[in-house]
């Protein structure tokens, strides 16, 4: 069965925002714990091949989440985000960063604000994601390197797991 689920990944030089819109074959809540829950996060978030692992997370409003993305190899891609507001199924804010294995943030890389809605659509949900950046150049940096395609991957390993749970 072949679905045309919504993907919208827009740029907003002026904003210095990026919107990613995505649908998803599962309910609100189970999308909602999907990214709210590092036992199901460290299942997808991450684009292939890399896997995820979580040091530590909690999430709740002035919790964080504390992970790696890991390369096959073994290389890892440390990040730490900082929960802001949460208002359960509906939406959360947080505050990315890149860090390293002990959670010190790299000041060199840009940090973002991430909005998370959570809607539904149909039987499915909407997950849309609003990511500010401080200044045009940061929001250029990321686009280089590769955020497109990187969460196109991801949430494509998303899919595959609201596949499995649903079944």
């Amino acid at each position: 069965m072949i679905h045309n689920l919504q993907f919208d990944f827009l740029v907003d030089k002026a904003k210095n925002t990026l919107t990613i819109r995505r649908e998803f074959l599962g309910s609100r809540q189970l999308v909602w714990d999907c990214y709210t829950k590092s036992e199901l996060l460290d299942q997808w978030f991450a684009p292939e091949p890399l896997t995820t692992k979580t040091k530590s997370m909690d999430f709740r409003e002035g919790g964080h989440w504390h992970y790696a993305m890991v390369e096959p190899n073994g290389t890892e891609y440390w990040g730490w985000t900082d929960y802001v507001k949460i208002k359960p199924i509906d939406f959360y804010t947080t505050l990315d960063a890149f860090s390293n294995a002990d959670g010190e943030i790299n000041k060199d890389l840009p940090r973002a604000e991430w909005r998370l809605t959570f809607t539904e659509k149909g039987e499915n949900a909407l997950v849309e994601t609003i990511v500010t950046y401080k200044s045009l150049a940061e929001l250029e940096q990321v686009i280089q390197m590769g955020m497109e395609q990187g969460m196109m991957a991801t949430l494509q390993k998303l899919d595959q797991l609201l596949a499995k749970i649903n079944k």
